[in-house]
């Protein structure tokens, strides 16, 4: 086949403090029951108040550079999806890239929410192929909890939510035999911004009318929360995931049968329970860390390959398929052999 990319190198991580469900009900006037039922979380990380995104990047990416064997110098791009950023600009790459200190490399955002990650791949494949790059680090990272409404108002979305980072790091490699050599098979890209409010966070922004993108105003209406149609964005969900997890395998020629891990984003146990019984899927091939981690949006992806890695459920040469949706909407699936 000749020159391909590959997942060389994975890392992942959260910060230390966790919330259990029970450290929530007070706050948010619900109940451990009640997420359980709905969601399937039944805890999640959340930063400490100087604790930054980039910060959970960096400290993600170190560790997939040392997986992969490689030093921060071999790293040529870097390639960051999150919907939390540092700051509104510059992007969040770039403070990250200061930090591993990497100046002068190519450094692109994305804001693709939770289908970030494979937009993310999906670019760096593309980059490593046409020979421009040889290792790209893409890394998945939020912090969502210090934008969530943590009142009973914001039940229904601060329940879902948990702050993390995972990372891959995308390397050349020479394909001879695509059924054993590791490499990225391909990736599938969607979206649909018809459904953009359905799923967002309105406030701040330069779409409101007058001079000013924030306001009084906008906080009282609680306009920079996140806002969510839960129903539309489910019903969405598993339709979109299992269109697309359908394609990517029909492309390559693939049967579900022989696929050796899933890793679908993780917005909500419910909805990879769907997907999984829509598509007949074995369900004990299906990884989920929802439950421990809650929806980390770009970094569930990448979070879960390096939990699945550490927990024995994904070994060198298996096939994997990757399944996302998210605002946007957005949506995309990957097929690659770790």
């Amino acid at each position: 086949m000749g020159i391909g990319s590959r997942i060389a190198g994975v890392g992942s991580f959260v910060p230390p403090r966790v919330y259990e469900n029970k450290d929530l009900e007070e706050m948010l006037d619900t109940s451990h029951e009640w997420i359980i039922q709905r969601t399937g979380i039944e805890r999640r990380h959340w930063v400490d108040p100087k604790t930054s995104t980039s910060d959970l990047a960096l400290e993600a990416s170190l560790k997939a550079i040392k997986n992969a064997g490689l030093e921060k110098s071999d790293i040529d791009m870097i390639i960051l999806a999150t919907l939390s950023p540092d700051h509104d600009f510059p992007g969040t790459g770039c403070f990250l890239q200061a930090k591993l200190d990497l100046p002068t490399i190519t450094v692109l955002d994305i804001r693709q929410q939770c289908t970030g990650f494979i937009y993310g791949i999906s670019v760096a494949d593309k980059f490593v192929k046409s020979g421009s790059h040889k290792n790209i680090l893409v890394v998945g990272a939020e912090v969502h909890s210090k934008g969530l409404d943590k009142t009973p108002r914001g039940r229904g979305v601060s329940v879902l939510f948990g702050d993390g980072a995972g990372a891959v790091i995308v390397s050349q490699t020479e394909v001879n035999d695509p059924l054993v050599d590791s490499h990225i098979l391909t990736t599938h890209l969607h979206a649909d911004g018809s459904f953009a409010k359905e799923l967002w966070l309105p406030a701040p922004g330069m779409a409101f009318e007058g001079n000013e993108r924030f306001s009084q105003e906008i906080i009282d209406e609680g306009l920079h929360y996140p806002q969510m149609n839960g129903k539309v964005v489910f019903v969405h969900a598993v339709k979109r995931m299992a269109e697309c997890l359908t394609a990517a395998c029909k492309e390559m020629g693939v049967s579900f049968a022989d696929v050796d891990c899933f890793l679908f984003h993780q917005a909500n146990l419910r909805i990879n329970s769907k997907v999984a019984e829509v598509l007949g899927l074995d369900e004990s091939k299906v990884f989920n860390t929802i439950q421990d981690y809650g929806n980390t949006t770009a970094a569930t992806i990448p979070l879960g390959m390096d939990k699945a890695i550490e927990a024995g459920k994904l070994k060198k040469g298996d096939l994997v398929a990757s399944a996302a949706f998210g605002s946007g909407f957005t949506w995309a699936s990957a097929l690659w052999r770790y």
